[in-house]
């Protein structure tokens, strides 16, 4: 199959019902785990395309469809919004306040519905089983968690490989791929310490919670400058620090929020004893009354591809796409629960970018140093991808990937 030439005109009339499709999903957002509507229309447009539909983790979907003996491919999307307010002034922009599909996860729903649609009307160019899943809850680390923890490893085919995308602000009509670490490990964790309540012109009588929080913030910064080695990779921020509710009563504790994200698990590991190791120590230093207590959340792991894979998926990538269109992504800081779907099969993955901005305000705010400044990023109450060339280049990517593995062989 020529699919660089037979599958640019198939999807590209697929976008009639696409485009609609995409708007009205971008209209009605829904958060993790509420994905009523976006769930109910994906399950009836697989359905209807012959796909064996399966439902996992609440507002979780699946679809299998089975064309003969071969390879098992599983493509992944998320549903999920955000509670942002929309500012892109688009006509088809949030008509739900305070909700907002501000990370393009409507368009990887529809991304991958124009993928199943145009697997499930040319079988005779594959043979396998194709699974397409689509997930809620990204954005609280929960959703991936939820369809396995509800079966999902023991209710579809086991994949012999696993897909997924993800819509970035950098140029339209480009892929970006890469092996090894893409996204980041990620955890939050909220640290309590604990200290001896006075009253403010008292200080001698107090464990005081407030100056033991600022020495262990201090401390904290030398765990990636002084105990990581140069050459790896990790953040770490205090993003909240909470103490007191006046100016003239010392608290008897205090609260900081910290943010972990790293691109080796190795790394993660040694950055959670330091900072544990840290954070007692100053408090034994402190003469606190009480040891400090750890809650790790919002954990996502870390997603790194196969090399192989991504070789495989690259490849077809080029062929469907030009050369030019296709290059080497450097890891993003993000992070993504994606992964603990393949990790649980045991599994090779590839995740991928696709850019959705376009070519000319792209290529001009890399020229003039202003892309930060000039491109919204995911997660942005302005973030809205380009939906020509975007949502044909994600369509064609989910196909071009499963087809590297389930197109029929000649003879």
């Amino acid at each position: 199959m020529d699919f660089a030439e037979n599958g640019t005109a198939g999807i590209e009339q697929e976008l009639d019902w696409q485009v609609p499709l995409y708007e009205e999903v971008h209209r009605h957002p829904e958060l993790g785990l509420a994905e009523h509507q976006t769930s109910a229309a994906v399950a009836a447009n697989l359905a209807r395309w012959g796909f064996d539909v399966r439902h996992f983790g609440g507002t979780g979907v699946a679809g299998v469809l089975a064309n003969g003996a071969g390879p098992c491919v599983l493509a992944r999307a998320d549903m999920d919004a955000l509670p942002v307010t929309e500012a892109t002034g688009a006509s088809y922009a949030s008509a739900i306040a305070g909700v907002m599909h501000a990370c393009a996860h409507d368009m990887h729903v529809v991304a991958l519905l124009g993928a199943a649609k145009y697997l499930a009307e040319h079988r005779d160019t594959w043979q396998g089983t194709y699974t397409v899943l689509f997930q809620p809850a990204e954005e609280t680390a929960a959703g991936s968690q939820a369809m396995l923890d509800d079966g999902l490893a023991a209710g579809i085919p086991r994949p012999d490989v696993a897909l997924a995308q993800h819509v970035m602000p950098t140029e339209a009509g480009t892929i970006g791929t890469t092996p090894g670490p893409v996204l980041s490990a990620g955890d939050s964790v909220r640290i309590t310490v604990h200290g001896r309540g006075a009253h403010g012109s008292m200080p001698h009588k107090s464990v005081d919670p407030v100056v033991l929080a600022a020495s262990i913030v201090l401390r904290l910064q030398t765990v990636v400058s002084r105990e990581t080695a140069p050459g790896e990779f990790a953040v770490l921020t205090v993003g909240a620090v909470t103490a007191g509710a006046t100016a003239n009563i010392i608290p008897d504790r205090a609260e900081l929020l910290l943010n972990l994200r790293t691109y080796s698990l190795e790394v993660r590991a040694a950055m959670i004893a330091a900072i544990e190791r840290i954070v007692r120590g100053e408090c034994a230093a402190a003469g606190s009354p009480q040891e400090p207590e750890f809650e790790y959340y919002d954990q996502y792991p870390l997603t790194s591809n196969d090399a192989e894979a991504n070789a495989r998926v690259t490849a077809a990538f080029t062929e469907a796409f030009g050369a030019d269109a296709v290059y080497r992504t450097a890891p993003q800081t993000a992070s993504e629960d994606f992964s603990r779907i393949p990790d649980a099969f045991g599994i090779p993955y590839v995740y991928w970018v696709v850019g959705s901005v376009p070519p000319e305000i792209y290529r001009r705010a890399v020229a003039n140093g202003t892309v930060d400044a000039d491109i919204p990023a995911n997660h942005s109450p302005s973030f809205l991808p380009a939906v020509n060339p975007t949502l044909a280049v994600a369509t064609r990517a989910q196909a071009a990937a499963a087809l590297a593995y389930l197109a029929a062989q000649p003879g």
